[in-house]
């Protein structure tokens, strides 16, 4: 499908519905990217993209991790021009309360080129009656930039009182 045939659609209400939205990033330097909402992706793919980014944890055990994203509440996907996963975020969400926005992550040439973004807006969007969505992230300065710019709050910067955010790694 040609870029200049996309609709923009909002995210869709049901978890498995296919979705592409038109991105502006097709031309100039930019690369060129769609957003899917849909479980369509094969596992070496998946594992290809988390290897990418250097995520071993993940990769370790390959069958765990495909599993996981399978059985998550709702994925979002971003693929280039040629319809290699680029990107992915992942959400566990009792779907009233919560929204734990548990992966997203962007292969190293498309980011800084929209895609991160794309995928949390579909999230949001998605979860926008949920009271909560959270997130776990690295300690590295771009990253608490990039959620910043996306209205996330650090655990401490909470108005009007702090809360605190807790979390037991395996």
């Amino acid at each position: 499908m040609d870029f200049a045939d996309q609709v923009t659609r909002p995210a869709p209400a049901a978890q498995g519905a296919h979705e592409q939205m038109a991105r502006p990033c097709n031309t100039g330097r930019m690369p060129a990217f769609s957003i899917f909402t849909s479980n369509e992706f094969s596992d070496a793919e998946v594992l290809s993209l988390y290897e990418s980014v250097g995520w071993a944890a993940y990769t370790r055990f390959p069958e765990l991790l495909t599993r996981a994203i399978r059985s998550s509440s709702f994925v979002v996907t971003a693929r280039n021009a040629n319809g290699e996963l680029v990107g992915l975020a992942r959400v566990v969400s009792d779907d009233a309360t919560i929204c734990y926005l548990q992966d997203i992550l962007v292969r190293p040439p498309f980011q800084g080129a929209g895609v991160g973004r794309a995928l949390v807006e579909q999230v949001t969007a998605r979860y926008a009656h949920v009271r909560q969505t959270v997130l776990i992230t690295d300690n590295e300065p771009g990253q608490r930039a990039f959620y910043e710019a996306m209205g996330f709050m650090e655990g401490s910067n909470f108005a009007p009182e702090p809360v605190r955010v807790f979390a037991l790694f395996r």
